[in-house]
């Protein structure tokens, strides 16, 4: 049913039923949330992908763009856990998301348009196999320092799972390229599987396991660790003789994290923005769905300000009419620390064709900015000398009086944050008017932007991403004086 009113579709008894499901959530606080297109249900043809990163305060978060490394003979790289393994003679460049002191919060993009982030997803498991001290942390950066596609980050990923162990109750990696997009659900110990998303297919995932059916016969759409379904079967998790499937979500997820109403009406707002049937409010949602159009940045970047506007889950729990608390939690949130769509476009060059639109702090209350893979690097304001801070010093950043700052770009968008939040009501229609102005600015330049790029790069390279570099910059000063803007005029 293409174009269904979402905002009617809950029954005054699904909303009861609702209401008892919140009451008993578990969640934790530290949400994440990720969207996958296909290609070709992507408006550029390539895949792109979506990403909420959310940790409870205090944090910061830093940008850098790392080079291609050459590697000297027997070096080796030391996990966290005490393991080590032999180094690659070459690791690629890729732009690094750090979140300094977080083990599970960073992301990556590689010069081939290898996109890696992650989602907690709790699992059933209490009898781990680790080796070495296990692995975690490093695997997403290995996955960005050594593939050059997302197939082969995911093999990369398995083989090092089923090595070392992993060593956290699971997590679902969106690991993408231009071509293929694959989630990767990690079990603490020994056991993953991957499932690609469908070319024509959007997958939304929040914070539980939701690959269901599974047919591993099928190598262009799963991998898996090889006793996926008798390891399950030996645990008691998943019974043959019952004559039902093997469904990996049910036998591996924990089960209360897979029947908590912050994921999994996440994961249904997600996909109520995308689907082009009506899809009903339930734990049981599909890995997957066909879209009613092909998505863009602005569709995806609608997708991650969401907090359920429209329906009857919508409300605010602040006298100041901020939705950011409360129950059922929002995609976007305040504990939002870093949200990105990147683009993986590879029919231009990947220096151009790969773009990173990224905003710092709640999505609702930042501005989206385009960088360019071949930027030589991010401006200063995006990198901190310093780890991560302590209470202290966060809360006495971003209750300071605001002030543009293109020195300090997280504490910038932080502070704004912070006033945007504490008047919601009066102020976030304001923020929203500013925010979508610049990025629909933004877009239109992008066209004529890489146009010109492109005539340059051949003739002079570094002239060519320089001016890339440049735009960038220039946007990011034009989002902090839209933001002081808005609250000089309070």
């Amino acid at each position: 049913m293409t174009g269904i009113r979402f905002s009617k579709v809950l029954s005054v008894s699904t909303v009861l039923v609702l209401l008892v499901l919140f009451a008993v959530s578990t969640a934790s606080g530290e949400d994440c949330f990720t969207v996958v297109a296909g290609k070709d249900v992507s408006a550029d043809g390539f895949v792109i992908m979506a990403h909420n990163e959310d940790d409870a305060p205090p944090q910061i978060v830093n940008h850098h763009k790392i080079p291609r490394l050459q590697h000297a003979p027997g070096e080796k790289v030391r996990l966290r856990g005490g393991g080590e393994l032999d180094q690659v003679d070459v690791t690629w460049a890729y732009i690094w998301s750090e979140m300094p002191g977080m083990i599970f919060s960073d992301s990556y993009i590689n010069e081939w348009g290898v996109c890696i982030a992650s989602d907690a997803c709790r699992s059933r498991e209490d009898r781990p196999e680790i080796t070495d001290g296990g692995i975690s942390y490093m695997l997403r950066r290995l996955v960005a320092q050594r593939s050059r596609t997302a197939r082969e980050g995911v093999v990369l990923a398995g083989e090092l799972v089923e090595r070392f162990g992993y060593d956290a109750s699971g997590r679902t990696y969106a690991i993408c390229d231009p071509d293929e997009g694959w989630l990767f659900c990690a079990v603490n110990g020994k056991h993953w599987l991957a499932r690609r998303v469908p070319d024509n297919e959007v997958a939304v995932i929040a914070n539980t396991f939701t690959v269901h059916q599974i047919d591993l016969d099928d190598r262009d759409h799963f991998l898996a660790s090889p006793d996926i379904v008798e390891y399950a079967v030996s645990r008691g998790w998943y019974d043959p003789a019952a004559g039902k499937p093997f469904d990996f979500a049910s036998a591996y997820a924990n089960p209360k994290t897979a029947s908590d109403s912050s994921n999994f009406c996440r994961q249904w707002s997600g996909l109520r923005h995308i689907a082009r049937d009506r899809i009903p409010l339930s734990p049981e949602l599909p890995f997957s769905v066909v879209p009613k159009q092909k998505l863009d940045v602005t569709a995806l970047v609608r997708i991650l300000r969401d907090h359920y506007e429209g329906t009857e889950l919508y409300h605010s729990s602040f006298d100041a009419g901020c939705p950011h608390e409360g129950r059922p939690r929002t995609i976007c949130h305040r504990s939002t620390q870093t949200s990105f769509v990147v683009q993986l476009r590879k029919n231009i060059p990947l220096e151009i064709g790969i773009v990173y639109w990224v905003c710092l702090s709640s999505p609702c209350t930042s501005f989206y900015i385009p960088f360019y893979f071949g930027i030589p690097d991010f401006p200063p304001g995006y990198l901190a000398s310093e780890g991560r801070p302590s209470e202290v010093l966060y809360e006495t950043k971003i209750q300071a009086p605001f002030h543009v700052d293109p020195r300090q770009a997280f504490w910038t968008f932080s502070s704004f944050h912070h006033k945007v939040d504490g008047s919601y009501a009066d102020v976030i229609v304001r923020v929203n008017e500013e925010a979508k102005e610049f990025e629909k600015q933004a877009l239109a330049m992008q066209q004529p932007l890489e146009k010109t790029a492109l005539q340059l790069y051949p003739v002079d390279k570094t002239a060519a991403l320089e001016m890339l570099s440049k735009h960038s910059s220039r946007l990011y000063l034009s989002a902090l004086e839209a933001m002081g803007k808005v609250l000089s005029e309070r």
